[in-house]
This record gives C-alpha cells, sequence and structure tokens, in this order.
C-alpha cells in the first residue's frame, strides 16, 4: 500500500467502526419514534457539516445534472432513511443476528455490482477477500430465529447497505466527501419528516429523554459527521469495491461495544470471526486499484484527474 491508499483504508475502517458502534446506540432507542429520530440525527449533522463544505458548495450544487439530484434523493432514501427502516422492521419478527447477516454479505455484493456497472470484470482478489468477511461477519453474528417477512426486510437491509456505496460513487468526485455527506443529509431530514407524518401522524416526533438525547447525539454528531466524511474519504482513496471490505467491521464493533450496554458477549466465535474479517479486509486489499468512475465530466477532464 502507497500512502494514499494506507489513509483511504485507515479511514473506511474508522468509519466502519463508528458505524457498529451505532447498532449499541440504537438499542437505547427502542422507544423513540423511528422518523423523528432519522431526521433529528440527519437534521443536525447536516448543519454541522454545512460550515466544512466550502465557499464554493452552492456552486457546485447548481452544476448538478436533474439526475445526480435524483440519484442523491434515492441514496438517502435508500442507503440512510430505507437502510435504518428495514433493518427496525426485521427486527420485529427476527432476531438482531439475521439482518446483521445479510448485511455482511454486502461487501461480496459490491465486489461484484461495482465492476460491472464500470464495464469490467470483478476482480478475484477482492471477491475472495469479500467472501472471507461475509464469513467473518456470520461468525461473529451467528443466526437467529427468523420468518420470511423478517428475511424479507433483511434483504432490503442488504439492498441498503449496497446502495449507500454504489449509489454514491458517480456524484463523490464532483461534490466531495463533506459536500456529498451534507447534502444527503439534508435530504435524509426531509425524507424522515415525510415519513414520520405518514406513518406516525402527529406522533413522530417528541422532545428525547436525557438517555435519548445522548443516543441521538453520538449518531449525529460522531456516526454521521465524523463516520460519513470518513467514509467516502476513504471510498475516494480506495474505491468502493475495497472500502466496503471495511463494513464486515460493522458486526465487530458491535459486538466489541454491546457488552458495555449489557446486550451481549464477546467470546471465542466472535474473535473467530473477527479475525476472519480481518483477513478478508487484508486480502481484498491487496488487489490493485481499479480506474475510478466519474459521471459528468469531459472525457479530457477525466484523463487529466
Amino acid at each position: 500500500m502507497n500512502a494514499t491508499t494506507t489513509r483511504g483504508a485507515l479511514l473506511a475502517g474508522l468509519a466502519c467502526v463508528l458505524v457498529g458502534g451505532s447498532f449499541t446506540a440504537n438499542s437505547l432507542l427502542g422507544a423513540y419514534p423511528y422518523a423523528g429520530g432519522q431526521f433529528l440525527r440527519y437534521g443536525l449533522a447536516c448543519l454541522l457539516l454545512v460550515p466544512l463544505t466550502g465557499r464554493d458548495a452552492a456552486s457546485r450544487l447548481r452544476l448538478l445534472a436533474a439526475r445526480q439530484w435524483i440519484r442523491l434523493a434515492v441514496l438517502a432514501a435508500v442507503g440512510m432513511v430505507g437502510f435504518n427502516l428495514a433493518v427496525i422492521a426485521a427486527e420485529r419478527t427476527a432476531e438482531p443476528a439475521v439482518p446483521g447477516v445479510f448485511v455482511g454479505c454486502a461487501p461480496v455484493v459490491v465486489a461484484v455490482v461495482v465492476p460491472l456497472l464500470d464495464g469490467r470484470r470483478p476482480q478475484r482478489t477482492v471477491l475472495y477477500g469479500a467472501l472471507l468477511v461475509a464469513v467473518g461477519a456470520f461468525a461473529v453474528q451467528g443466526w437467529g430465529r427468523t420468518d420470511t417477512v423478517g428475511i424479507a426486510f433483511s434483504a432490503g437491509a442488504l439492498v441498503g447497505e449496497v446502495g449507500f456505496a454504489v449509489l454514491a460513487v458517480p456524484v463523490l468526485r464532483p461534490l466531495g466527501p463533506r459536500l456529498l455527506s451534507a447534502t444527503v443529509c439534508g435530504i435524509a431530514a426531509v425524507e424522515s419528516a415525510a415519513a414520520g407524518l405518514l406513518l406516525d401522524g402527529t406522533a413522530w416526533l417528541r422532545w428525547p429523554d436525557t438517555t435519548e438525547t445522548a443516543a441521538l447525539l453520538w449518531q449525529a454528531v460522531v456516526v454521521t459527521v465524523v463516520g460519513f466524511v470518513c467514509w467516502y474519504m476513504g471510498m475516494q482513496r480506495i474505491g468502493a469495491e475495497r472500502a466496503t471490505l471495511f463494513s464486515g467491521l460493522i458486526p465487530v464493533a458491535a459486538a466489541c461495544t454491546a457488552p458495555l450496554v449489557g446486550t451481549g458477549s464477546y467470546g471465542v466465535p466472535q474473535a473467530v470471526g473477527s479475525a476472519l474479517v480481518g483477513a478478508g479486509v487484508v486480502l481484498g486489499s491487496r488487489a490493485r486499484q481499479s480506474p475510478p468512475h466519474y459521471e459528468g465530466l469531459p472525457a479530457l477532464a477525466r484523463k487529466q484527474v
């Protein structure tokens, strides 16, 4: 690895560790309205991110084509609001490990989908690493009781996890990590408010108690502001295929932090799974860097990037 790829790997890894910790924070928000919590999380994150986007943020947003705005709206709906809704819905009829196992398969899907969308073949090294990560994630979480509905929503969570990476690839270059994060957070806040009014009516938002406030602040400031920016900065450096390998750290971080709030334990299966995830990340990271895909840039500009 050179300095760029090393920084990219560290950023992607940090982002996924923070997201893994957010699963523990979610356990403290079980009684809070889903849409209202998402609105507060993404709305606050957007406000915190806006000052970091640069003076030319407005001009860069004006240059976006209509199809790019649609992509951003779908990214927020599928990869953020939809993902969290699918996880919550899945856990109504399935044990938490079930959607976790599905989400753990995201590196395999991304390792296949991204190259095909870019007109090239999947890299075997990345694919083998992704398979190891998926097996490791399964070992960390195990498998729980579920039904057809739980499996369907768990598959929806997988789609959301994949969409969060794949849909961002073409708009990452023109916006950059900070402006992209701020924009999708703003859109996700609006979508969450609309979903709350539609599903919960006037009960979609209430004042959180002390524990809920702490959990929401963690989600907004640490997981979203820091985590999203680190994720997209890492993806910008090493590509979506290799960055998504680090999503295997999400269940590892969740397993490590769960004992801190008394919602789980860390034993031999979790240690073995963590080792497999680490081996998969190392293997997949050895693959050569694929040329990035840029949307909306002239051919000459692409050659000069």
